[in-house]
């Protein structure tokens, strides 16, 4: 049989990175998704319909729920927090209706995971003098052939791209017809994915399910497959095939209480709904300035003199932070010269849910953080100027430090950032400043940065301090 031609790279991957890059610049880029679309290799060449179809019967009836085939403990366990959204659109030659959850960025310990499940279920419509029926069966059947062809398909690759697909496996005792099969590729340094897919049939409906997971550590750089890790074929089939199983159920129940009548696609039901946002907590100024920074103010006094200082707590779940500041804007640089120099210790403290120090939930934050770092490292995006990233020994048990240059928003300033994991806790240091003309605003072009050689000395000063005051 001749290689039919090699499909084009799907059509969902250039918005995906697209998001992806968003999300780096808002949120300094932690993380990494794993996708997954099309299959990339061919599939068995097909027939052509009839361009007359069917009418549709007199009477319709009510769309069958698709989100609500899937029970929600189920949900829950394949697609935690999931944001969920459902379609309902009306062709000419079926009926189609859809459910997607999805979550990209799932909390694992030191990982970041991301799950999808996405399911398209089709009516098909008679024609001619085939019934819906027949036309579903046609249509399977085509799925079934396009599925062992994939099998021993040999798509012409790129040097760095990989591609699996595996055996056609039939699951038992669902519908009239149902089979899997698992894909995995590889493309490059970008993307390394995999999914599983099953499709079935129940009278004149068809069904297609696709269940997508996979996870890369926190430190790793995003928009590259460093450390990913993708769901495995045997995974992929089980969860896969226990999936077809529930909304061919939910398909056999729509159709015994609407027998023999089209669905009517309900275009209004593609309302997306998402799961409950936590309200931010906000920062609560403490009374008094904690011990702990108390203990360095004078470190700190002879890096900003005469300081305005504040503290601030939050509480993020388990994690308990302590902000403590030293602030002088009006430092004198020399004659007509005006300096800001800021002293900024961030300590996050974290607890199980028992009250006991949660080490392991401080290294994935620091794993989070030292990701977003590593990724921006050497770049530049909307007026803000990352450094190298370098790795700090002798500082607890983790550390690293990076220099950061920001002309956006009301300062124009530089910073030298230290952060270091102590056991549960994990402390952020940063030595900010800069100096301009006395009667210029503070994000003036002639705002001249404070040099990465004296910003950098003196957040691993401070930090430095806390360590020793703190093991005192």
């Amino acid at each position: 049989m001749p290689q039919p031609p090699r499909k084009r790279r799907p059509a969902w991957l250039m918005p995906t990175l697209a998001a992806a890059l968003v999300v780096l610049v808002a949120a300094g880029g932690v993380g990494a998704y794993l996708l997954y679309g099309q299959r990339s290799g061919g599939a068995a060449p097909s027939g052509t319909r009839s361009s007359s179809p069917a009418q549709r019967p007199a009477s319709a009836a009510k769309a069958p729920d698709v989100c609500a085939m899937l029970p929600k403990e189920e949900a829950e366990r394949l697609v935690p927090g999931a944001t969920v959204s459902r379609s309902s659109r009306d062709s000419d030659y079926t009926v189609n209706f859809g459910c997607n959850w999805i979550n990209q960025r799932i909390s694992f310990g030191e990982f970041w995971r991301s799950r999808e499940v996405d399911v398209k279920v089709e009516q098909h419509k008679g024609e001619g003098a085939k019934t819906g029926r027949a036309m579903a069966q046609t249509s399977y059947e085509m799925e079934y052939r396009g599925g062992k062809y994939g099998e021993t398909a040999k798509p012409s690759l790129d040097p760095d791209e990989k591609e699996y697909v595996s055996p056609v496996k039939d699951v038992q005792g669902v519908g009239d017809a149902a089979f899997a099969q698992y894909t995995w590729r590889r493309d490059g340094k970008l993307l390394w994915y995999a999914f599983g897919t099953a499709h079935a049939r129940v009278g004149d409906m068809t069904i297609e399910v696709k269940f997508q997971a996979g996870q890369q550590r926190k430190d790793a750089q995003i928009l590259s497959n460093e450390s990913a890790q993708a769901v495995t074929e045997a995974n992929a089939i089980r969860e896969v095939s226990g999936l077809i199983g529930h909304f061919a159920k939910g398909v056999a129940a729509w159709q015994a209480s609407n027998p023999g009548v089209l669905a009517k696609a309900e275009p209004t039901a593609a309302a997306t709904v998402s799961p409950t946002v936590s309200a931010t907590p906000s920062p609560t100024v403490l009374a008094s300035f904690p011990a702990e920074c108390q203990a360095v103010t004078e470190t700190a006094t002879r890096l900003v003199p005469e300081p305005a200082t504040r503290a601030r707590g939050t509480a993020a779940g388990a994690d308990a932070q302590t902000e403590c500041r030293w602030l002088n804007r009006e430092l004198s640089g020399g004659p007509g010269v005006t300096k800001i120099r800021s002293v900024l210790i961030t300590l996050h403290r974290f607890t199980n849910r028992a009250g006991a120090a949660d080490e392991a939930a401080a290294k994935a934050f620091y794993a989070g953080e030292y990701g977003r770092a590593k990724t921006t490292a050497k770049s530049s995006i909307g007026g803000i100027t990352w450094g190298a990233l370098t790795d700090v020994k002798g500082l607890g048990d983790q550390a690293y430090q990076q220099y950061v240059q920001s002309r956006s928003g009301d300062v124009s300033a530089s910073s030298g950032s230290v952060i270091v994991r102590k056991g549960p806790v994990v402390i952020q240091v940063d030595y900010s400043g800069h100096q301009r003309p006395k009667d210029k605003a503070t994000n003036s072009p002639e705002v001249v940065m404070m040099p990465e050689k004296e910003a950098m000395a003196g957040a691993l000063t401070v930090i430095k301090a806390y360590l020793e005051k703190s093991a005192g």
